[in-house]
């Protein structure tokens, strides 16, 4: 093929003729199989870490939704100031947040997600968060904790390292990190699945880039990253489940 042809097979991703010759009657949904969990399981037994609730965030957050939306902008250089463990908690409630459960595969958020399918889970490469050792750590939404992975040895480095050199992730407090699990998506639109896969993760951005204007904090998103690499440092599969996007977040200078 020629880069010509590429680009009209890429273009074609971006249409939604595909809604047209799927038989929605073959998915895995109208064949009443059970949709996939909500979240990932983890062991019982792994270092869980409570965070605030949206009842607890006593003043955090308290701007003009008007003054975020000017001001927001992506932010690549940050502070050496931690970020709280209540200005963390308002961010992953801001971005993945569980406002209701409706049943074993389907939850409200406070963002939205095609047939409330919400295809992400939410990495978190902490650096610099009060009260937490640095490591990755993964965000459970239904029990509204961060769950801890794994230490990591020189990993502000391995962080730089996957996305391409770029610097900002190895001075930033926390990098989010989304993968998707593709499947949950796949369960209801089978091969439509992937567009609105990738339009999801623009509407949990862009809650992130609100939320840290709202906390004094600056945040940046990463598209250009080493697949295999990210993958890797998360420890996941890489087919199954992997990763999606990014971006760092610190407070302003």
């Amino acid at each position: 093929m020629t880069e010509e042809d590429f680009i009209q097979t890429y273009r074609q991703f971006l249409k939604d003729g595909i809604r047209k010759v799927i038989d929605f009657s073959q998915t895995d949904q109208s064949k009443r199989i059970a949709p996939p969990p909500i979240e990932k399981p983890y062991s019982l037994e792994a270092k869980r870490i409570d965070l605030l609730k949206y009842d607890q965030f006593m003043d955090i957050g308290e701007i003009c939704l008007r003054e975020a939306i000017k001001n927001r902008e992506s932010r690549r250089a940050y502070s050496r100031q931690s970020l709280s463990l209540e200005e963390l908690s308002f961010l992953l409630w801001a971005t993945q947040g569980v406002r209701k459960k409706m049943d074993s595969g389907h939850a409200l958020r406070t963002v939205p997600s095609a047939g409330c399918r919400h295809a992400f889970e939410a990495y978190l490469c902490i650096l610099n968060v009060q009260g937490l050792d640095q490591g990755i750590y993964r965000y459970i939404p239904l029990e509204h904790q961060l769950l801890f992975e794994f230490a990591e040895e020189n990993l502000h480095k391995k962080i730089r390292q996957a996305v391409f050199g770029q610097k900002y992730p190895e001075v930033a407090a926390v990098t989010f990190i989304w993968t998707t699990i593709p499947y949950r998506m796949e369960w209801r639109y089978g091969l439509a699945a992937h567009k609105v896969i990738a339009i999801d993760a623009g509407h949990v951005c862009q809650n992130l880039y609100l939320a840290c204007e709202a906390i004094g904090a600056g945040t940046c998103a990463i598209a250009a990253y080493d697949q295999e690499a990210m993958d890797h440092l998360l420890r996941i599969d890489g087919q199954d489940e992997f990763t999606i996007y990014l971006a760092s977040v610190g407070k302003k200078l």
